[in-house]
């Protein structure tokens, strides 16, 4: 199923469903009517019918939620968040990996670029959307906003992270200024690391985690944490491999196997329909898409010919390039071919 949404989503997702269709795989991929257009004609985002789609599809290919026209949290909620929640997607995936040494800000700061991934939780932790206003407008206004780690949601998620590692994992939290939290997250990593004892593992406080991906992060390969360190994290990484322009992500539940794949660059209002977007992310997201699918082969291919066609110039602006979206999509396929 294939969910364009908004702004520059409605771009770059048909462009690389183009370089997908280069492959000859005979997949199918069915739109849904899921944005911003319909929840301002209708005030309903993702109607039922649409959501039971998505539960039977064999994955779901997101494009990007957000429109400036609305301020009303229900579109997000609808869409996006239910999408998560509803279907327990409980993985978020983000790999940063330097398709060209050019584009990044430590290019000439060490021994090799980056390639690292950032496992998130993606569903509890801040963004539990427990908590509440009081007074709410008023000089003494006061604020709420629980966050939730449960057993179940951190061990599975160090458990995931432990099984795509390809030589370390790395727990980054805040243990000392979270007690609470920290205490369960710190039991859940000793039972995790004790079921995967050949994998090397070691902890950071999450501070230390972000100056470190910044000034050596060759060091890195999985890094796991909760909610919001996580969006924080994976932003960082994105910026080292060049920016959101190249930064896809998987949001998986690793027991159902549903999954929803998706650049993570957001609708970028401001050049939205000047077709200067960038594609990479999202063919990226199509990549991870095909290894999830069972075309481990295939995504390869699509990875590597994103790479070859940035080295060679032939990409966006924002990479160095003067391609348009299109035109930029169209040579990853020339690569690909």
């Amino acid at each position: 199923m294939v969910i364009e949404g908004d702004g520059i989503g409605r771009e770059v997702i048909p462009a690389a469903i183009k370089v997908v269709e280069e492959l000859g795989l005979g997949l199918e991929f069915e739109p849904l009517d899921v944005n911003a257009e319909r929840f301002l004609r209708t005030g309903e985002a993702l109607p039922e019918g649409a959501f039971r789609q998505l539960e039977k599809a064999d994955a779901i290919l997101l494009g990007a939620i957000g429109d400036p026209r609305i301020c009303d949290p229900r579109y997000t909620a609808q869409t996006l968040g239910r999408i998560r929640r509803e279907l327990d997607l409980y993985a978020n995936v983000r790999p940063a990996r330097l398709l060209d040494p050019r584009l990044s800000p430590l290019r000439d700061a060490g021994p090799r670029p980056a390639d690292m991934i950032v496992i998130r939780e993606n569903t509890e932790g801040l963004y539990s959307s427990l908590g509440g206003r009081f007074k709410a407008g008023t000089p003494d206004e006061m604020a709420l906003q629980e966050h939730v780690s449960t057993y179940r949601g951190v061990r599975r998620i160090l458990d995931y992270a432990f099984s795509v590692a390809r030589s370390c994992v790395v727990m980054a939290d805040k243990w000392n200024a979270m007690p609470h939290a920290g205490a369960l997250w710190h039991r859940c990593w000793r039972e995790a690391r004790a079921a995967h004892p050949d994998v090397p593992a070691r902890h950071m406080a999450i501070d230390a985690c972000a100056l470190h991906m910044i000034t050596d992060p060759w060091q890195f390969d999985v890094i796991v944490t909760e909610n919001c360190f996580g969006d924080i994290l994976s932003d960082i990484a994105g910026g080292l491999a060049g920016g959101v322009g190249f930064a896809p992500s998987a949001n998986i539940n690793g027991t159902t196997g549903q999954a929803m794949f998706e650049p993570v660059h957001g609708s970028a209002p401001d050049i939205a329909g000047t077709g200067t977007a960038n594609p990479v992310a999202a063919i990226l997201s199509c990549a991870l898409m095909l290894a999830h699918l069972g075309f481990a082969a295939e995504a390869a291919a699509v990875e590597a010919a994103a790479a070859g066609a940035v080295r060679a110039g032939e990409c966006t602006a924002d990479a160095g390039g003067s391609l348009s979206t299109g035109e930029a999509a169209a040579a990853v396929a020339r690569w690909l071919r």
